[in-house]
Order: C-alpha cells, then sequence, then structure tokens
C-alpha cells in the first residue's frame, strides 16, 4: 500500500464503525467493561460444536468472552442477566446459523445487541456459519420461515427482530462455508480479529463519552490528511474557542489513524504541561513515549535535537494539543518544521489552538476551525446528559431543550455540565434553572458554568476547588489519601458526584478538568479574598506562596 492512499481508503462509513469502538474501548476506568465479548448463538444449531469451540479459543487468547451456559427454556432473571452481559461487553458476535430465526430469545438478544450498537457502545462482528449472508439480509431462506413460525406468537416484536436481522447483517463480518475448509482456521481468523481490534483500541486514548456531531468532524480532517498525502511533512491546525471539543475531536483522528504510522505520540495539554514544568518536561514525555523508555534531558536543547535524530527516517503522527505559544513547537520541531531532507519519510503534525494566528504564523496552511455544535447536534448530546438517552422524550421539556440550547450556544461542554446538573429534574426545576441562566449573558459561559457549581452540597464545593485549584492531574487515590484528613471517607463520594455533574473526568485513573471549569474554580476561590493573599485558603501560584511566606501571613486556613 502507498501511504499517500492511507486516509484515501478511510472512507467516512468505515471511519464510523471503527470511531465508535475506539470511543467504547477508550474510556475512563470508571466505564470497564466487564467482558470483552458477547456471543449471541442458537444453542440447538451450535452450542457443542462451532461456537463451544469458539467460545475456548477467546478464552485460550486471553479474551473474557460470554456465552450462555443455560438450557433453551429460561425465564425472566435468565434475560435480565444477558441483557446486562451484553451492556457490560466490548463486542458482540453474532453467530447466524440456520435455525437462528427460529429462538425468540435470540431475537431478543439481537435487538438489545443492535440497541447498543447504535448507542455507539458495542462494535458488532455478525458470523454466518453455514448461512448465506443475503439469506439473513433479505429474510429469506430458513430466515423466513423461523420468523414465520414466531409470527402468531410474537407479532408486536416482529418489526424490531427484522431490522435488527437486516441492520446486523450488513456489518462487516465472517462466512463460514459448508465444505469451504477447517472450522479450526476458520475459528483462528475470527479470534484474531478480535484480538487485534481489542489491542488496538486498548492502546488508543480517551475520546468522549457522548461525542455527538463527531463524526462529521473527523471526515472534515480526513480530507485534510488526504490532500496532504503526497507531502513529506504535513501540518494540520484545528483551531476553536475553549470547551468547543478541538482535544476531542484531536483524540478521535488519533485513534483512527495511530496504526498506520511507525511511531505516534499524543502530547496532550501542552500549554499547561509547559507552564507547570517547563518545555523539558514535553519533550521528555515525547521521547519516552517514541523509544518505550524514560527518557531524562539535560536540556531544551539537547531535546529537539534528539527529537529530530530518533525521529528521522520514520512515519510519524505526532498530535500538540492546546499550544499557545511557538517556543512549544519549537521544542518540539524546531523555529520551523524540519525539511524533506532534514526529517526523512515522513511526519503528520497535528496541531490545537484558540489562536488561529499562531497556526498562520508557523506556516501551518491547512486548518480547520471547531465550531459550537448544530441545534439538532446541541439537542441530541443535552438529552444524552440530562435524559440519558438518544430517543425522543416528552415534548413538554422541548421548550426548555431549545432554551438551554440557545442560551449556551451550541457549546459542548456548557452543554454536558448543564444537563449533567439537570438529570431527573422535574419541569418546573427546568424552568427554575432556566430563569436563572437566563440573567446571564451567553458569553459569559464561566457564569453559566458556576450555576453547575452552586448546585453542590457545601462540601462537595471545597472537594471541587481543592482538586481545581491544587490536584488537578492527581490520580484519584492520592486525591483520596491528600484529603482524607478533610472529609475522611467520603472522598469517593465526593468525586462520583463532581465526575456525575461533568465537573471534573477520571482518564486512566487521573482526575481531570476542562481548563473553563479550571479557570472558574480557581476565580471563584481568589474571590474569596482578592486582595488579601495570606487570607485564602488555597495557593497554587508559586508568586503568591512567595508573597505569603515573606509576608509571613500563613493563615491557619492554609492547605
Amino acid at each position: 500500500m502507498k501511504f499517500g492512499s492511507i486516509f484515501q481508503q478511510t472512507n467516512l462509513h468505515s471511519s464510523i464503525i471503527i470511531l465508535n469502538f475506539f470511543l467504547r474501548m477508550a474510556k475512563t476506568c470508571s466505564g470497564a467493561s466487564r467482558y470483552d465479548v458477547f456471543i449471541n448463538f442458537r444453542g440447538e444449531d451450535t452450542r457443542f460444536a462451532f461456537t463451544g469451540h469458539l467460545h475456548k479459543a477467546l478464552c485460550n487468547k486471553g479474551i473474557r468472552a460470554f456465552m450462555d451456559e443455560n438450557d433453551i427454556k429460561r425465564g425472566d432473571e435468565i434475560r435480565a442477566t444477558l441483557e446486562e452481559a451484553i451492556k457490560g461487553s466490548r463486542i458482540a458476535i453474532t453467530v447466524f446459523s440456520k435455525d437462528y430465526a427460529s429462538s425468540s430469545f435470540c431475537l431478543d438478544e439481537l435487538a438489545t445487541i443492535l440497541g447498543c450498537y447504535r448507542e455507539k457502545t458495542l462494535l458488532v462482528i455478525p458470523v454466518f456459519y453455514k448461512v448465506d449472508p443475503s439469506d439473513v439480509r433479505r429474510l429469506q431462506g430458513s430466515y423466513a420461515e423461523g420468523l414465520a413460525r414466531l409470527e402468531e406468537r410474537f407479532h408486536p416484536n416482529m418489526e424490531n427482530w427484522k431490522k435488527a436481522l437486516q441492520k446486523v447483517a450488513e456489518l462487516a463480518g465472517h462466512h463460514f462455508k459448508d465444505g469451504a475448509g477447517y472450522e479450526f482456521k476458520f475459528i483462528r481468523k475470527i479470534v484474531d480479529d478480535v484480538f487485534d481490534k481489542i489491542n488496538k483500541a486498548e492502546a488508543s486514548i480517551y475520546v468522549a463519552d457522548h461525542p455527538v456531531g463527531l463524526h462529521l468532524e473527523v471526515e472534515k480532517i480526513r480530507k485534510l490528511l488526504e490532500a496532504g498525502s503526497s507531502d513529506a511533512i504535513s501540518m494540520i491546525g484545528i483551531h476553536g474557542m475553549g470547551g468547543v471539543g478541538k482535544s476531542t475531536l484531536a483524540r478521535a483522528v488519533y485513534n483512527l489513524h495511530t496504526d498506520h504510522f511507525d511511531d505516534s505520540c499524543f502530547l496532550q495539554n501542552v500549554r499547561e504541561e509547559s507552564n507547570r514544568h517547563g518545555l523539558k518536561r514535553l519533550q521528555s514525555i515525547l521521547l519516552s513515549q517514541i523509544l518505550k523508555k524514560e527518557i531524562n534531558l539535560a536540556s531544551e536543547q539537547q531535546g529537539t535535537s534528539m527529537i529530530k535524530n530518533k525521529l528521522k527516517g520514520k512515519k510519524v503522527l505526532l498530535v500538540l494539543d492546546d499550544v499557545d505559544e511557538h517556543k512549544q513547537l519549537q521544542a518540539i520541531v524546531g523555529k520551523s518544521v524540519w525539511s524533506e531532507s532534514e526529517f526523512g519519510t515522513r511526519l503528520v503534525l497535528i496541531i490545537t489552538t484558540r489562536d488561529k494566528q499562531l497556526l498562520t504564523s508557523y506556516g501551518v496552511k491547512r486548518t480547520h476551525e471547531v465550531k459550537e455544535l448544530s441545534k439538532k447536534d446541541a439537542i441530541q448530546l443535552l438529552k444524552r446528559k440530562a435524559f440519558k438517552t438518544y430517543d425522543e422524550v416528552d415534548q413538554s421539556y422541548n421548550q426548555v431543550l431549545n432554551d438551554v440550547v440557545t442560551w449556551t450556544s451550541g457549546l459542548p461542554l456548557a452543554l454536558e455540565v448543564i444537563g449533567s446538573n439537570l438529570f431527573g429534574k422535574s419541569i418546573k426545576e427546568w424552568e427554575s434553572a432556566i430563569k436563572q441562566y437566563q440573567r446571564i449573558p451567553n458569553k459569559e459561559i464561566l457564569k453559566i458554568l458556576k450555576v453547575s457549581f452552586d448546585a453542590l452540597e457545601e462540601e462537595e464545593k471545597s472537594v471541587f476547588l481543592d482538586i481545581t485549584c491544587c490536584l488537578k492531574g492527581y490520580k484519584c487515590r492520592e486525591i483520596e489519601d491528600i484529603l482524607h484528613s478533610l472529609y475522611d471517607n467520603c472522598m469517593k463520594y465526593h468525586i462520583g458526584v463532581l465526575v456525575d455533574k461533568s465537573l471534573i473526568q477520571i482518564s486512566d485513573d487521573r482526575v481531570t478538568l476542562h481548563d473553563l471549569i479550571e479557570n472558574m474554580g480557581k476565580e471563584i476561590d481568589r474571590q474569596k479574598s482578592p486582595k488579601e493573599t495570606g487570607k485564602r485558603r488555597r495557593l497554587w501560584l508559586l508568586k503568591d506562596i512567595i508573597q505569603v511566606l515573606k509576608d509571613n501571613s500563613v493563615s491557619e486556613t492554609h492547605e
């Protein structure tokens, strides 16, 4: 395959399927799956033969696979257990066999599987075992006969079952024809496919819980990548206001294309990391990830030179997330990006920033502005956060949904925070909250976010400010240990509340939060004593700490 054709081959349809799986697989530890694979099959057809062998092969490979061990006769309790297993899995393998459509239980499971697929929480791999895929898609042959036998008893379910069969049968899968070869080789092929998908996805980075509208944005970046596919050095700039989804988009693109490169690295929070720990730290992170070992640098100059030498001659994907100064780019790729002769085969550099001018001045010609969500997508995201569904909700909520979308101007971060804050609330509670939102100008997003902060209990507010001002990026366990003396054994609960309210996130077991929310929290804390630093409970700026120590004004309230 020519390298220049990589981005051309990743069309929108396949991107959506792969991206959905990565979004599911790269979630935080709090959303870990119980099983890797759920096997949906007709027991009488394949339990003690093909499916049994497939289940064993998956388990032998270290893949956690769920196969129903119960007999055909099942009660409501078992149905609930199976539904829970489906929703707790990463991948569903549907084994379409001759008499599959004769089982109402198989079809019920399939409908649940399709629902999870549509919710973008499950990858589905159909396996056509000694049946023609077209018979399943067109509901003909044994599938027409099986459905006909169920028609009278299960008429209300028929439409959903038929749609589930047709939709799942359209997905890419595996087909075993009778007499076409050895079953053990076919099973090995399926297991290898599942194993590869799990490995690639587990190596991916967290994107978002509810990536509304993301697929079309990813496609726009794919076209920019395709346009520069013949360039030895290709730079893509992603810009837009804070909280609009730049980093989310960059993470999705990274996950989708990283396996096409010899090496890849996603440097997140470049602005914050460089301000906190210096540019040398950024260089060390990049080199450590590329070389797969800890790298300690003596100077920034050594880091820049080492990066160029170690990446030379390779195909490399590099994402610099949240860049706000030229010196951050210069520390990684020099004052100007290396020439083809200096670098070698290929470098794809993706930069996210709030400053479009920074991209222009650095010579980035291919750029994409991430804008607020459309009204349709904004309502979808708000519904997902406030009602935990993408489906239609009570029409009496339509007006309040529209009002919230208007006042947030479709900013994803604000929609997530407000939606979480209004989860489970009545119409009157929505209307009451909206009246408060109405008094806040649209452009002052920080004040909108503060409404969710104000809804917290006092101790939850205090925990949030502690994390925001001093503990961002710490591991959950570290935060619990540090704050135990202040909040006893309530820390896990408080952290859970803050996650539910979309005020913080857990990524790789570390507590993170968006910079808009971080700025809001720090401003709230600063306003408690804007002029007398010594009276503040929390100090996070070095200059403030030094001033307090010089003035000998340390208060008992300081943490």
